[in-house]
């Protein structure tokens, strides 16, 4: 029995982040059939009621087949995540919405299987450099927390994505205020990873523990507050706070290529980066980026990316499905 979902029956189309579920439905083609919605997770005990939810608002459409990311690691039916209360069984899941195929990805393998068709507006160039043709590409940028991956050329000369835990590496230091800024970390934190300082909360982290070293009194800011300060260089730690991060970034994206050998260029994404209009360009990011000592121009030739796409994540998850996805830009 033939149990192929027809081609141009809707498909959902999932991105869960630790702060918000966004979620669209296409054809088989990659047109899409409803205006994109973003949920707050907080408002749903589960990925299967926040789904829900939105079916109810675009009509409840017969859907069959679902490909959602997620952030977090994809290792067996159970998912309980690190930045976010959620907890489920995909299969249980699959089977409360009523499926018959359920792919789940980790955001970040998403992002990755979304960059070949990434192009034009899409991408906004950081500094030099020109990507290699087939050479390895890594992905990474802060959100609620700090997503990594990368994308290499199989022997077939297919794309592959690669998922990684990469945010949670530990968080490397490149001079001695940064070091400072480590220490104070390490007092809350016995392992620092690079998410505790490149992400919304690291940003809120940068800021408490530069007002520790300032010797002044931090105020209850969230990220949101810690950006808005910084851009309208109202507040001295907040602007600091930022311009660290992205110096910060700089340097993890830098590691990122060299150790993945990613000539094929490093594309930034997450919200957090999203949110800084243009001061991401004339931040230290790129200097950071190549300041690698003897590889200092080896780093020049490498090229460094904004993703601008709206939810490349989403472009991904249609791509798992096999579909080519109609897209609007931000």
């Amino acid at each position: 029995m033939n149990h192929a979902t027809p081609a141009n029956a809707p498909r959902l189309l999932g991105d869960i982040g630790g702060t918000h579920a966004r979620f669209a439905l296409v054809h088989g083609d990659g047109t899409p059939i409803a205006q994109d919605i973003t949920l707050p997770t907080g408002q749903y005990p589960d990925l299967a009621a926040a789904a829900q939810a939105y079916l109810q608002q675009a009509g409840q459409p017969k859907v069959r087949e679902a490909c959602i990311a997620i952030a977090n690691p994809i290792d067996g039916d159970l998912l309980k995540m690190t930045n976010n209360p959620w907890q489920f069984s995909i299969e249980a899941t699959r089977q409360q919405l009523g499926l018959s195929r359920l792919l789940m990805l980790n955001d970040w393998e998403a992002m990755a299987m979304a960059a070949p068709a990434l192009q034009g507006a899409d991408l906004e160039p950081i500094g030099s450099g020109e990507p290699v043709p087939d050479a390895p590409k890594g992905l990474i940028g802060p959100g609620t927390g700090l997503g990594v991956s990368s994308l290499v050329r199989s022997r077939r000369g297919d794309w592959v994505a690669i998922a990684g835990e990469g945010g949670h590496v530990s968080l490397s230091p490149t001079c001695a205020r940064e070091a400072d800024i480590l220490r104070v970390l390490w007092r809350t934190h016995a392992h620092v990873s690079a998410e505790r300082a490149i992400s919304g909360m690291g940003l809120e982290n940068l800021y408490k523990a530069i007002c520790e070293l300032n010797g002044k009194q931090a105020e209850p800011l969230v990220a949101a507050q810690v950006s808005e300060r910084g851009l309208a260089a109202t507040d001295v730690a907040c602007e600091e706070a930022l311009d660290r991060m992205c110096r910060l970034l700089g340097n993890a994206a830098a590691n990122l290529a060299l150790t993945l050998g990613a000539r094929g260029g490093i594309y930034i994404g997450g919200g957090v980066i999203g949110r800084l209009g243009d001061y991401f360009a004339r931040s230290g990011f790129r200097a950071a980026f190549e300041a690698k000592g003897r590889f200092e121009n080896h780093m020049r030739r490498i090229p460094t990316y904004v993703i601008r796409a709206e939810h490349p994540a989403l472009i991904g998850c249609a791509m798992g499905l096999g579909i080519q996805p109609g897209r609007r830009r931000t």
